[in-house]
């Protein structure tokens, strides 16, 4: 089963289900009942499982071309021996394509039985994913279907708690889970993974722009995500004042704009870009854990 889990990136799915847990509890200001949330969870779990996969199985003959002169260190969040299962040959094609299914069909119907409108969003985020894959070598802008496709899990979950949202709250969300993910997810993945990325002539970020230019996005990107941060109370039932928003403002500061500045100092170093990814892949569950004590002690 390790093959699996990794082809999967479980470590990193599991950290991603605070998300759409931290939007969950914000929007309705308490706790589902919890056969909602023990339904939502492994809804959540599968589609990220699946999805997960399906970037491996999208991008396999880039992979083995891309690792065939050996994987990176990776991250501490990723940093399993049997990353890219498929490109090492340690998982056959086929066994990836049934886990894939297996886990996408559940996930389509938890969704279902959540809110049929999130098949529509999770049958959306599979198809951008695909076109994610395969414009790794052709331009840097598929950043952008990075920031939807990992925006739809949290846009999912206020679906589940509010069938009838208003649709400015949503792009809000939206706007904050965007520039989370590529600015303290995708470019600094991207930036660890440049010497990979080479050899295959990639069209990512730091390689068409330069170091300097993606330090600036990743400063630009995560300061967008700490400003939007601190305006999600307005999607909020509850009455968060100052306190709330310190806490916020300071898992921001610590998670992100720390390590991001860091990045900006020392571009050289690939090793600041996989700190940032690692300490980012940590700010929504930091953000979970403040909003459910805020709900807890309301």
């Amino acid at each position: 089963m390790k093959r699996f889990f990794a082809l999967s990136r479980t470590t990193h799915g599991i950290l991603d289900l605070a998300t759409p847990g931290f939007v969950a509890l914000l929007w309705l200001g308490d706790f589902p009942q919890w056969q909602v949330v023990l339904l939502s969870i492994f809804t959540a779990f599968a589609a990220y499982t699946a999805i997960y996969a399906l970037n491996d199985l999208v991008g396999i003959a880039v992979d083995k071309e891309k690792f065939a002169g050996g994987i990176n260190a990776g991250y501490s969040v990723e940093a399993s021996d049997l990353r890219y299962p498929l490109a090492q040959n340690a998982l056959s094609y086929r066994s990836g394509i049934l886990w894939f299914a297996g886990w996408f069909v559940l996930a389509l119907i938890g969704c279902y039985l959540l809110n049929p409108f999130i098949v529509v969003i999770l049958i959306a985020a599979a198809i951008l994913e695909v076109i994610y894959c395969l414009l790794l070598k052709v331009t840097y802008l598929r950043t952008f279907a990075s920031g939807l496709v990992k925006s739809s899990g949290p846009i999912s979950a206020i679906y589940v708690v509010d069938p009838n949202p208003s649709f400015q709250l949503v792009l809000l969300v939206l706007a904050w889970v965007f520039f989370w993910e590529i600015g303290g997810q995708n470019v600094p993945a991207d930036w660890n993974d440049t010497a990979e990325d080479r050899r295959v002539n990639a069209k990512t970020i730091p390689l068409q722009l330069g170091t300097q230019t993606a330090a600036i996005i990743v400063l630009l990107t995560l300061g967008f995500t700490v400003i939007f941060s601190l305006l999600l109370p307005q999607a909020s039932p509850l009455g968060l004042g100052w306190l709330y928003l310190l806490a916020s403002a300071a898992a921001g500061g610590v998670l992100l704009l720390k390590p991001g500045y860091e990045l900006f100092n020392k571009q050289r170093e690939a090793r600041m870009a996989a700190k940032l990814f690692d300490n980012a892949s940590y700010y929504p569950l930091a953000q979970l854990i403040i909003i459910t004590a805020f709900v807890f002690f309301k």
